[in-house]
This record gives structure tokens, sequence and C-alpha cells, in this order.
């Protein structure tokens, strides 16, 4: 192999590296916006549980067939 093809494997294989690193990072912070979301959804639905719990919705609902 000479010099030159092995100055440029080399350079490839810099730019592979540094691509992984980016996809490897934005996948983090998409994994992380994700968990935060569902985090938030959760938050609401204990929110929206306990506020119909309060009003007294769905006490006297019958759900025997």
């Amino acid at each position: 192999m000479s010099v030159a093809a092995s100055a440029a494997a080399a350079s490839q294989a810099q730019t592979q590296l540094a691509l992984a690193a980016k996809f490897a990072k934005a996948n983090a912070s998409n994994e992380q916006s994700v968990v935060q979301l569902i985090e938030s959804v959760n938050a609401n639905l204990e929110q929206l549980v306990q506020s119909a719990a309060q009003s007294g919705l769905g006490v006297n609902l019958d759900i025997s067939a």
C-alpha cells in the first residue's frame, strides 16, 4: 500500500469516526428528549386524574356488564 493510499485511508477513517461520534451524540440527545416528553405526559395525566377525582368525575361509574 502506498503512502498516499495510507493517508487517504486514515483520513477516511477519521471522517467516519467523527460522523459516528456525531450520530451517537444526536441519538443520546433524542433519547433524553423522549424521556422528558414521557415524564411530562405522565405528570399531565396524574394532574388530570387528580382533578377528575376531586370533582367527583367517574365516581358513580358502573362498569359491570
